[in-house]
């Protein structure tokens, strides 16, 4: 089985263990971590970033701040998946006692802080990144925003100070679905929208060197991407503009503003779970074995 193969086939088991958890929980934000799939799955299972399960505070790892928390839904089943929790947390997500919460927290492993309030992410990375650079270290900050959070002013605030402390060792990835809580980005309906394109030449308008991946769920795509991330001396901070779909892998939900916060039900959560394993049968059509953790072998 190929490598491209098996990440597909993870990116499947991924959006099917978001879409239980959400429906066990009866709630969290599943389209936006539909969209995250394989970007998610590249960070961790495809090697980008450095970490260990075993030291979740280990020194030398690079830090990984999820400023768009209300992915963790999306977060969780990654991070059981590599070790860093039990895989029956999942189960209980959002239940009593558990540690996953809609929004990202740091009192489970693998989890750098609380995010969720939209803008305060990257101005922390930002500090992260320049503290790494005085102490000399090694390792790489990395800070994932969505892209209606670039509707907040404290991005570009820290945008500028990032380019201006030539803080190459930061990575800023931006989700860029399209939406966001009430609708969606660059539509001006109303005239008086902020229009966030073009993106690119905005982030390099601030300082930045700016990557775009045009088609993100395609994993040699991402790869490509990310190429090169570490090691950079340029003086620029890095900006990889990803563009997903928000709630891909279901056409019923895809793009659907209704469903950024609410759980499928009844003929749309059966029509969701019929594309997944329809996707799934597809994918394994011509395989003769599947991923030990797909099958749910020990």
């Amino acid at each position: 089985m190929s490598d491209n193969q098996q990440y597909k086939l993870k990116a499947n088991w991924h959006r099917k263990t978001v879409l239980e958890m959400g429906v066990n929980g009866k709630s969290g934000h599943i389209t936006t971590a539909f969209s995250l799939s394989e970007l998610l799955i590249c960070l961790y299972h495809g090697g980008i970033l450095k970490f260990d399960p075993a030291d979740p505070l280990w020194e030398g790892r690079d830090r990984f701040i999820l400023s768009e928390g209300q992915a963790g839904i999306g977060l969780y089943p990654i991070l059981a998946d590599i070790g860093f929790f039990p895989a029956s947390n999942l189960l209980n997500f959002l239940g009593r006692e558990s540690t996953l919460g809609v929004h990202a927290e740091p009192n489970t492993p693998g989890i750098e802080l609380l995010t969720g309030s939209l803008g305060h992410g990257l101005p922390i990375a930002t500090g992260m990144a320049d503290a790494a650079k005085i102490d000399k270290k090694d390792w790489l900050t990395v800070c994932l925003v969505g892209d209606g959070e670039l509707y907040e002013g404290s991005n570009w605030e820290a945008m500028l100070t990032a380019s201006r402390l030539k803080l190459d060792n930061l990575v800023l990835i931006v989700n860029r679905n399209h939406q966001f809580t009430i609708g969606f980005t660059d539509r001006d309906e109303t005239q008086r929208d902020v229009i966030l394109d073009p993106l690119s030449e905005k982030l390099e308008s601030f300082g930045f060197e700016a990557r775009t991946v045009e088609n993100g769920h395609s994993f040699p795509d991402i790869f490509d991407a990310f190429e090169g991330i570490r090691g950079r001396d340029n003086g620029k901070p890095l900006a990889i503009i990803v563009k997903t779909i928000k709630g891909n892998g279901s056409s019923v939900i895809a793009n659907q503003r209704g469903y950024h916060y609410k759980v499928p039900k009844g003929d749309v959560l059966e029509k969701v779970r019929k594309d997944l394993n329809e996707e799934f049968e597809l994918l394994c059509a011509h395989e003769d074995e599947l991923m030990p953790a797909l099958k749910g072998d020990e």
